[in-house]
Parts: structure tokens; C-alpha cells; sequence
């Protein structure tokens, strides 16, 4: 088990510093070596989990759409929306959801499916369960409309980049929604739709952060009343853990025995 946790991490490293180093360089010149260096592993390890430069980058493809999930309760429309805006936070917030953009802008296809067709699939779908309850056009084709809206979003979401670094995306993105829901939606349901998603995202983060910084601060200072009152050398406790949502490609474990190496730059990178 403690192999198990350890691959599972260093997967999760190995990916989370590819995510970084691809959302820095794009794909072609992303180095081997740089992705070692963030990850802090050993070459052996990398390629334990991924045989190739390609390979990392598609587990990268794969991991941003988990950054959204669709509610399947109440508004289908509303729970549209209000993903595109969790992604719209997270291409400001998320090294993963901006590494899979830049890669899926890129052309990095990798062999594998169209990098658009999981959130074109994902948005019909949704589109479809608006039919059935009643809130989009019946005569809406959902796939077409599909295409559309992730075409819309990534267009804005570029533009936005470019302009403000994508400060101002979450109202970018609400104004693509004020031009696309009455080509799809019953007027009655759009009075009700908040294009802006029903949560700021932003501010809910900073509300957290400011929770979690009181926590420490209250925390620390029990921790140092404990510890004027504690006899000498009363040693705490400690406790591990391991990212319960990562994954790994494969069984086993890897060599990750050797000190960190620079590594190779592969693929024709800088």
C-alpha cells in the first residue's frame, strides 16, 4: 500500500508540473527536463508512469475536464452555464485547465479523439436534458449548438487572455450567454438563468482563503500556548497522506531511488 500511495503521487506530481510547464511553453517547447526539475523526480520515474512527451500531455487533456462537473438537478440550462463559468475560474486559477486549453488550441490531437469532443458531448447532453424538461427549443439541434457554444466560449476566453489576461472572463462569458440562450430557450426560462453563474466563484475563494488564514493563525496560537506550558521534548504527532483522486496509468511502482536528474529535452524542445 505504501508503493501504491507513492506511484499515485508521483503521478500526480509528474502531471500537475507538466500542467505548469505547457501552460508556460505550449507543447513543442515544453522540456523532459523541465518537467523533471518541477516534478522533482529521477527520469526513471517519469517514464515509469508515461512513455513519452505525448503521453503526458494527453493525461493533461484528460484531467481538465474533470475541473467541471454539470449539476444533473434543477435547471439544465443554469447548470450549463454555471460550468462554463467553474472552467472560465479555472483557466484564471488552474494550471491544468490552462495547459489542456493551450494544448487543445495547439493542435496536439496526440492520435487520439478531437480535443474538443468531450465538452462538445458534455454540453449536448446537457442540451438534451433541457429539451426533455421543457426549457430549450424542441427544434434545437443540441449537437450544433454544442459546437457553437464551446467554439464561442473559446474564442472569448482567447480575447480575454489578450485583453485582460482573462480578468474580466466571468462577465465575458455571461455576455456570451446573453447572445446564445434566446436562439435556444423559451423566454420564461432565460428570466430566470443567471448568466453570471449562480456562485461567484472568486469570491467564494476568498472567503475560503480568509476561513483557512484565521484557522492557522488561531491554530498557532493555541500551538504556542500549548507548547510554553508542555514539558520539554513532548514530541506531537504527525499524520501522512495521498491524493485520493489521482490515478496512475499503470501498476507498481517506479524507480525513483537516484537523485533528481535534469533530464533530456525530447521532441525538438528548447
Amino acid at each position: 500500500m505504501a508503493k501504491q500511495a507513492r506511484a499515485v503521487q508521483t503521478w500526480r506530481s509528474i502531471v500537475e508540473a507538466a500542467a505548469s510547464v505547457f501552460d508556460d511553453y505550449g507543447y513543442e517547447r515544453a522540456a523532459i527536463s523541465e518537467i523533471l526539475r518541477r516534478a522533482k523526480v529521477t527520469k526513471g520515474a517519469l517514464y515509469f508512469h508515461f512513455a513519452s512527451k505525448e503521453a503526458i500531455a494527453q493525461a493533461i487533456m484528460d484531467e481538465q475536464t474533470s475541473t467541471v462537473e454539470f449539476e444533473q438537478e434543477g435547471s439544465p440550462l443554469q447548470s450549463l452555464v454555471d460550468g462554463g463559468q467553474q472552467f472560465a475560474f479555472a483557466l484564471r486559477h488552474n494550471a491544468m485547465a490552462r495547459a489542456g486549453t493551450r494544448l487543445s488550441i495547439e493542435g496536439v490531437f496526440l492520435g487520439g479523439p478531437h480535443p474538443w469532443g468531450d465538452w462538445i458531448d458534455a454540453t449536448a447532453r446537457m442540451l438534451e436534458l433541457g429539451q426533455e424538461r421543457g426549457e430549450v427549443f424542441p427544434q434545437i439541434d443540441p449537437m450544433v449548438s454544442a459546437k457553437i457554444i464551446v467554439a464561442s466560449f473559446t474564442g472569448i476566453q482567447l480575447v480575454s487572455e489578450a485583453d485582460t489576461g482573462r480578468a474580466d472572463l466571468r462577465e465575458q462569458v455571461a455576455e456570451m450567454w446573453r447572445h446564445i440562450l434566446p436562439s435556444i430557450a423559451h423566454p420564461g426560462v432565460i428570466a430566470h438563468i443567471k448568466p453570471e453563474g449562480r456562485v461567484d466563484l472568486a469570491a467564494q475563494a476568498r472567503e475560503e482563503a480568509e476561513r483557512e488564514a484565521r484557522g492557522a493563525a488561531d491554530a498557532e496560537g493555541s500551538g504556542a500556548g500549548s507548547e510554553a506550558g508542555a514539558p520539554t521534548g513532548d514530541a506531537g504527532l504527525r499524520s501522512d497522506g495521498s491524493d485520493p483522486a489521482a490515478r496512475t496509468g499503470r501498476e507498481g511502482d517506479e524507480d525513483d531511488t537516484e537523485p533528481a536528474a535534469a533530464g533530456i529535452a525530447t521532441g525538438g524542445v528548447a
